[in-house]
């Protein structure tokens, strides 16, 4: 089955380049990266690794999403991001050898590459230009991690807070000549983990979106029409 076989891997190798880290990749690296690592799919909310667990292998996100949150010890949970193609969940665990310090769980079913941990580090030592992609990767987790503190601890209150996490969400999304469309993955009661807000706020809060015009949904699909004057209630 050849053809399915070189399909398959040119699917792989495009969600692989999906991300920041592999674009810079030499192409022998790249050949070797695919060749150390497995492939396999996890159902949806099966968890790839968990808080406090020793970091065994680094994960890539073929397809599909992953969730990252961490947990307090009186059981709340925070959503600190949605990981997408390309992306290696426990980077910063995995070069520390620290525990994990997030739980990543796939949102719906998805695609996952991995590799061992200790032949990730050696391919690092093989091909030094990685470092790079690597600086580049931890900086944006650096990025991240502002903004949502920036969201979650600064924000006046939670109608601001769900304006920009929707702004977030339809950064990437299909713009039609009624707004910006994208399938909404997330239940209400995730949002609220996301914002740092309960379920009935999430739900409040968007059915007065709504009803302001800001935004309309059919089932898991929401349009934001005005994104814009969304921008100017998220106050950014």
């Amino acid at each position: 089955m050849p053809h399915t076989y070189q399909a398959d891997r040119t699917d792989r190798c495009q969600s692989y380049q999906a991300g920041e880290f592999f674009k810079a990749l030499p192409r022998e690296a790249m050949a070797e990266f695919e060749a150390l690592s497995k492939r396999q799919t996890y159902a949806s909310r099966e968890v790839l690794f968990e808080e406090k667990q020793n970091p065994s292998r680094i994960f890539v996100v073929l397809d599909g999403q992953v969730k990252l949150s961490m947990n307090s010890i009186d059981g709340r949970r925070l959503i600190l991001r949605i990981a997408g193609p390309g992306e290696l969940p426990g980077l910063t665990s995995v070069l520390s050898g620290r525990e994990h310090e997030v739980t990543a769980e796939a949102l719906h079913p998805c695609k996952i590459a991995s590799m061992r941990r200790q032949d990730f580090l050696e391919f690092l030592l093989r091909y030094p230009a990685v470092y790079a992609s690597v600086a580049r990767d931890l900086s944006q987790d650096y990025t991240r991690a502002c903004e949502q503190l920036r969201t979650v601890g600064l924000a006046p209150n939670a109608p601001v807070k769900l304006a920009r996490l929707l702004l977030e969400l339809c950064a990437a999304a299909h713009q039609t000549d009624h707004g910006v469309q994208f399938r909404l993955t997330l239940t209400h009661g995730e949002i609220g983990e996301c914002i740092g807000a309960s379920r009935e706020t999430v739900t409040r809060t968007l059915s007065d979106f709504k009803n302001r015009h800001l935004l309309d949904f059919h089932g898991s699909t929401l349009m934001i029409r005005n994104q814009m004057e969304l921008a100017s209630y998220a106050e950014v």
